[in-house]
This record gives C-alpha cells, sequence and structure tokens, in this order.
C-alpha cells in the first residue's frame, strides 16, 4: 500500500473519530445541563425554552452522525473505490477535448455530491425542523429551492471553472498566481451582485415601511458613517421561524437587511442594538479582514496544489489511475476533496478569529446603542431560535462562529456596566 494511502487513511480515520466524539461530547454535556436553566438566564428564560433548546441542538447534532459518516463513504468511494477513474474513462469516451473533460468531470463529482446530501436536508427540514415548530417550508418550496442552486450553480461556476482550467493549462508554472487572481475577482463580483441579482431569486425584500424605526435606523447609520443603498425586510418567514438581521453587499451595493421575524419580535430600542452590532463589524472592518483572510488561504492552497499536481504519489496515494494522470481537473478535484479532512484540526483557529470579530462587534454596539438592549434582544433570539445555552466548550470551539451564550452575555452585562 503506497504510504500516502496510509498517511490519507489514518488521517480520515482520526478526522471522523473526533469529529464523532465531539459531537457525542456534545449532547452529552446539554443533556446534561438540559433540567436547570444556567443561573445568569434563569429570570429571563423559561425551563421549558431550555429543554426545547437542548432537544433541538441534539436532534440536530445526532443527524450529523449520518452526516459524518455519508462524507466518509463518498469520499472512499470516489478515491480508492475507483469512483474517480471510472468517472474519468466514462467521459474520456465521450470527448477527447482535455478542458471539457475536465469541467465535465468535476461537475459530475458536484452533482453527485449534492444529490447525495439531499435526503438529509429534507430530513433536517421536514422532520427535525417541523418537529420544534421552524419550518414554513412545502416540499414544493423544497426543490424549487434546490432547482435554483443548481441552475445558479451553472451559471455562475461554470465560466469560473473553465477559467480556472484554463488556466491551470496555459500558463505555466506560476498558473497558481493566475487562478488565484480569477478567484479573487468572481468573489468580489458575487459580493457587489448578491444583494440585488442573487438574493431576490430566494427571497422577496422590501423597504422597511415603519418610519419611526426608519428614522431610528437612520440615525444610527448617520453616527457610525455608514452609507447604505436602503434598508430592506426579508420575507424569511416564507422558510422558517428562525430570525436574524445582517448587512450585505460591497461598495455601493450595500443593504441592511431584517428578517420579517425579526422586525415582529424585537422592540425598537432591541433592533437598534442589532444593528449597531452589524455596523460594528463593518466599522470594524472585519468584513474586510475576512475577504483578505480567504484570499490569503486560497492563494497558499493554490501553491500547494501547484506542487501537489507535480507529484505522481498524489494520484496514486489516493487511488487514481496513472493513466488518468496529468490531469489539471483530476489534481484540482482530489486537493479539494481531501483537504477538509486534513485541515479540520486547524477549525478551531477560525472559530476563534471569527468569535473575536464578534465581541468587537458587541463592543461597538455597547458604545453606540445599548448593551442592555443588546442582551434583551439575543436573550430572544435564542429562545426563538431555541439556540442552546450550554454547549459543550471543546465543541464550541472547534464549530461556533459565535461566543458561547453565557461569555457574550456576561460581557455585554460588564459592558453596560462601564
Amino acid at each position: 500500500m503506497p504510504t500516502f494511502t496510509i498517511i490519507f487513511l489514518t488521517v480520515l480515520a482520526v478526522t471522523s473519530l473526533m469529529r464523532m466524539w465531539l459531537a457525542k461530547r456534545h449532547i452529552d454535556y446539554v443533556i446534561s445541563h438540559r433540567d436547570q436553566v444556567p443561573r445568569d438566564f434563569s429570570s429571563q428564560i423559561s425551563l421549558k425554552a431550555h429543554q426545547k433548546a437542548a432537544d433541538y441542538t441534539c436532534a440536530k447534532t445526532r443527524l450529523g452522525y449520518a452526516s459524518i459518516l455519508l462524507d466518509v463513504v463518498l469520499l472512499l468511494i470516489l478515491t480508492l473505490g475507483g469512483g474517480l477513474n471510472t468517472l474519468h474513462t466514462v467521459i474520456s469516451n465521450w470527448t477527447s477535448d482535455p478542458l471539457t473533460q475536465g469541467v465535465a468531470l468535476i461537475a459530475s463529482v458536484m452533482f453527485l455530491a449534492s444529490v447525495v446530501g439531499v435526503p438529509l436536508s429534507y430530513y433536517r427540514t421536514f422532520v427535525i425542523e417541523e418537529q420544534f415548530g421552524f419550518n414554513k417550508m412545502k416540499p414544493r418550496m423544497f426543490f424549487l429551492d434546490l432547482a435554483k442552486r443548481f441552475t445558479l450553480g451553472i451559471v455562475l461556476g461554470m465560466p469560473l471553472l473553465l477559467a480556472v482550467l484554463w488556466l491551470m493549462e496555459k500558463m505555466g508554472e506560476y498558473w497558481w498566481f493566475y487562478a488565484w487572481l480569477a478567484w479573487m475577482i468572481f468573489n468580489l463580483l458575487v459580493l457587489a451582485i448578491f444583494p440585488t441579482w442573487i438574493a431576490p431569486i430566494f427571497n422577496k425584500f422590501t423597504l422597511l415601511d415603519d418610519v419611526s424605526l426608519r428614522r431610528r435606523i437612520e440615525e444610527l447609520m448617520r453616527k457610525c458613517g455608514f452609507k447604505s443603498s436602503g434598508l430592506f425586510v426579508m420575507d424569511g418567514s416564507r422558510r422558517s421561524n428562525h430570525g436574524n438581521a445582517y448587512f450585505t453587499g460591497f461598495g455601493k451595493t450595500k443593504r441592511i437587511v431584517f428578517f420579517d421575524t425579526l422586525l415582529s419580535r424585537l422592540d425598537a430600542q432591541e433592533i437598534e442594538a442589532v444593528l449597531a452590532h452589524e455596523l460594528g463589524h463593518f466599522r470594524r472592518h472585519h468584513v474586510i479582514k475576512r475577504i483578505a483572510w480567504t484570499f490569503a488561504m486560497s492563494l497558499l492552497f493554490l501553491w500547494g496544489l501547484g506542487y501537489l499536481m507535480q507529484q505522481g504519489w498524489f494520484y496514486q496515494g489516493l487511488g487514481v489511475s496513472v493513466a488518468t494522470v496529468p490531469s489539471t481537473a483530476m489534481a484540482l478535484l482530489l486537493f479539494f476533496l481531501i483537504m477538509p479532512v486534513f485541515t479540520f484540526p486547524f477549525q478551531p483557529l477560525g472559530s476563534l478569529y471569527s468569535r473575536k470579530h464578534e465581541f468587537e462587534a458587541d463592543e461597538y454596539a455597547a458604545h453606540h446603542a445599548s448593551a442592555a438592549d443588546l442582551v434583551r434582544a439575543l436573550l430572544k433570539l435564542y429562545q426563538d431560535n431555541a439556540s442552546t445555552l450550554t454547549p459543550d466548550p471543546l465543541h464550541s470551539a472547534f464549530y461556533d462562529s459565535h461566543p458561547p451564550a453565557a461569555l457574550r452575555i456576561a460581557r455585554l452585562r460588564s459592558l453596560a456596566h462601564n
């Protein structure tokens, strides 16, 4: 057995077992705290709501077991199981053009992975979300959304894929740098067109018509130096009872979006505090920092791919026949299939960086609105979204982009008293 095969199987086993162990820890920890509301929340969150959040969290996490197993099985079938070899042979018999072969190979694997994931997504939506009173979708809307995402993937993804594969073929030793430039341009373009061209494909957006609330928000934006192309309400209630708010876009296309479910639950002061938090991300340049971080990592990964695609052991160790090498598309596909396996242990670093930004945005909100109002808003959102107040600390360190509720609320309350 090739050395890299042994390394791959070992890392895959360790990573998968770690994911399963973290899930079990999370479930056990949440269940052990299910029957008592944390002291700091006992006056605001009822025991019934706390138990609902615990049960909802456990149900989602248990579904994660199936997702982990499915990921492992699909990855092994495609690599060491010969799936990629078979697809390559079939596509080669259909066309002899290397660029067409590459696009067809990657598109086939992406389509297969999407189809395999549909049953779990359906179960989560129509069993778990339905059971806990969140789902508002009908099967027709669910499959219509799938069709829209598939079409969007073709319209946006295929040109990018063609460009990257062409650059890999034609630009010589430093193709990875030119591919990185293409990737950057694509992402910035998507950020710019998302609010006005992509998001409306899935949801309806209307201008905020509450005059008093709009004036309050506009005054906050003026103080924060934020210029928006509009304040919009999204019909999130068509699909779910979950609530949120965010700002999206890039440059002149920036807009602030509120879920209608959020507006129906929070009062004006609480909405202002939530928006101040979102504006904190803007004023602390978190969006730009995250974009820069993403671009830096993508450059590093593409450089690494540039090295690996020249190594025969990389292909052979993952079960790809020598007859299919060299294939830029195969190298690209193999790299992005196995990358999550090898990078999983570093996931807490990304989560830590994200939580740091959340604390900074909270601090900004406390200085430009009211920390107490943000606490009340968060407590309502925790309860309405059935977010557990007692996550396992290690599981949270790996997966949670936001600080645990207890830490976040405690910090906000300390800011309120300063």
